[in-house]
């Protein structure tokens, strides 16, 4: 395992636009990634195996839910400092960031912000803390880019409701205690339903045979006539909008955390190609490698401030969901852009597990099409721009 000494890029000094807090939030994540998770990640991955034991780590980093309130057990944060913890926990790992962000924006914001004061008090302690895991379901098996279209459907039951569908392509669910369900009742209305595990009919299969996110749990949701209190509907919105808003918040989640990646390919391949030799000079010395380098170092600066925008933007409460979606759509396709590039300096000892550039490239192959496809994002922009929908 090779030491962990990465130094983020910042050739703009952007680095000046945060607060003294935001880089003390930064920096205290990026520690406890090169100390607990670099050194580890590799092997998981190859395993294709969950690193587990890194859940109460990311619960003492504020990684769960980091803008929640504090009287819910939150750090009450802003939305800088969530991207920037977004961005150092996907610098190591894509799935891991994938836990945490599924973990503050799936499932403890449709709680904080559509669900009871008792489901408040409830459930969102227990995650912010760790000691409770959750996930979302909204993805069904043939309903993915249209969600409207979904099956998963609930009927009244006196004091609870019968839900039956499925969902699949869920992070966290094989090990997950909770789910906020997405499904219809008997007028069609889209609403949310907190599912826990341990109730009949419910079951979590986990998805194997991945070639991307493989050190994060993917899963499926089975519902076979499990019966669910009506006091686990999230009562303050319904419809579409609801799983919308959630998704808004971590797309946006999303945006910072490729950057990380991005920033993760590029230092490997800059330290790589000043110490390779070749015809008697370093790599970095030829034209070719330094035309690579720059490429990557202007689109990581440019997506910087992008997101740094974007963060101010979401804080004040103004950022919009095209906003989010071009951030994410540029960012993660700046990063495996990156990635493959980065791949190319190391030559063959880029797709080994001594480097992190493959790993990070076949986790972003997942990144550029979960939470909305890299089509999806652009056709959300060129409706933004046009007022005309391509959708239908």
């Amino acid at each position: 395992m090779r030491a962990d000494t990465f130094q983020s890029p910042d050739y703009y000094l952007t680095d000046e636009l945060f607060t003294k807090e935001h880089l003390l939030v930064r920096n205290t994540v990026r520690d406890w990634v090169k100390k607990e998770v670099s050194p580890i990640i590799e092997d998981y991955a190859q395993k294709a195996e969950f690193p587990k034991h890194l859940i109460s780590g990311l619960a003492d980093v504020g990684a769960f839910g980091p803008y929640i309130p504090q009287e819910y057990g939150g750090a009450g944060l802003d939305q800088i400092s969530y991207g920037l913890i977004m961005q150092e926990i996907e610098r190591g790992d894509s799935g891991i960031r994938s836990t945490a962000s599924v973990q503050s924006s799936l499932v403890m914001y449709p709680i904080w912000k559509f669900g009871s004061e008792a489901q408040k008090q409830k459930y969102l302690p227990l995650l912010a803390s760790g000691k409770m895991v959750g996930c979302f379901g909204l993805t069904e098996p043939n309903h993915g880019s249209d969600p409207s279209s979904m099956i998963t459907h609930f009927k009244d039951d006196g004091d609870f409701v019968i839900l039956n569908g499925a969902k699949m392509w869920i992070s966290n669910a094989p090990f997950a205690d909770i789910a906020i369900v997405w499904a219809k009742d008997e007028s069609q209305r889209i609403h949310g339903l907190i599912v826990e595990r341990g109730m009949e009919g419910f079951s979590t299969p986990e998805t194997h045979q991945k070639w991307s996110l493989r050190a994060s749990a993917t899963g499926e949701l089975i519902f076979n006539n499990v019966r669910v209190p009506k006091k686990n509907i999230l009562p303050l919105k319904s419809g579409l909008g609801a799983p919308l808003a959630c998704l808004d918040s971590a797309r946006y989640g999303i945006a910072w955390g490729a950057l990380g990646a991005a920033m993760d390919c590029y230092e490997t391949a800059l330290q790589y190609a000043k110490e390779r030799i070749q015809f008697d000079k370093p790599i970095a010395g030829t034209q070719l490698q330094q035309k690579k380098l720059a490429e990557m170092i202007t689109e990581i600066t440019k997506a910087q401030l992008l997101t740094w925008r974007l963060g101010v933007l979401k804080e004040e409460g103004r950022a919009t969901s095209a906003q989010i979606s071009m951030a994410k759509r540029n960012n993660v396709q700046m990063a495996a852009q990156i990635a493959r590039e980065a791949r190319q300096i190391l030559g063959a000892m880029g797709i080994t597990g001594d480097y992190s550039i493959m790993r990070h490239m076949m986790n972003l192959e997942s990144v550029i099409t979960y939470e909305g496809t890299h089509d999806i994002h652009l056709l959300i922009t060129g409706m933004d721009i046009t007022g005309i929908s391509a959708f239908k």
